[in-house]
C-alpha cells in the first residue's frame, strides 16, 4: 500500500519538476555591436570609413544611400514558455561619416534611452493568410478554365 503511494508521488515529483522546467525563460542573442575596447581605437575626426572596416568590420547594416552611415544592432530576446519573444534588451551603435568619409560621430543607443523602435524589415503580404483552407480550396472552383487545361 505505502509502495504503491510513494511510487505515485515520485511519478508526481517527477512531472512537476519537468513541468516546471519546460517553462523556464530561454534567451536568444541576434546581431553585434563592437566592444567599448574596440571603438577606443577609432578616433573621431582622424580616421575613415576603411579604417572602421579594418578595425571593428562592416556592419550589417548601412545607411540607405551608398556611403551612408553604419548602423551596428545587438537585440536580445526572451521567450517564456508559448509567449511571444520579448525584446528585454536592444544596443544600437551609430557611426556617422562627412563628405570625406571621415568619422564625424560615435552613438550609442539602447532602449534605456527612450522610445522603442522596432527593428523590423518590410515583407510583402500574402493573401491566403486570413483564408482557411476550405476557403482556398472552394474559391478556386470558379477560376478554373477549361480551355487552358488543353493548351
Amino acid at each position: 500500500m505505502f509502495g504503491v503511494i510513494f511510487r505515485s508521488g515520485k511519478i508526481f515529483a517527477v512531472l512537476c519538476f519537468l513541468f516546471v522546467g519546460a517553462c523556464t525563460a530561454t534567451y536568444k542573442n541576434h546581431g553585434y555591436v563592437p566592444s567599448e575596447a574596440d571603438l577606443a581605437e577609432l578616433v573621431v575626426g582622424v580616421d575613415s570609413r576603411a579604417t572602421v572596416d579594418d578595425v571593428i568590420g562592416a556592419p550589417s547594416a548601412s545607411g540607405v544611400l551608398s556611403g551612408g552611415d553604419y548602423y551596428y544592432i545587438r537585440s536580445r530576446f526572451r521567450t517564456f514558455g508559448m509567449f511571444k519573444p520579448e525584446v528585454v534588451e536592444r544596443q544600437v551603435l551609430a557611426i556617422s561619416f562627412d563628405q570625406g568619409d571621415t568619422i564625424q560621430n560615435i552613438e550609442r543607443f539602447s532602449l534605456a534611452d527612450g522610445n522603442i523602435v522596432p527593428l523590423t524589415r518590410r515583407v510583402t503580404d500574402s493573401s491566403v493568410v486570413n483564408n482557411g483552407f476550405l476557403r482556398q480550396l472552394l474559391g478556386n472552383i470558379g477560376n478554373i478554365d477549361p480551355s487552358e487545361i488543353f493548351n
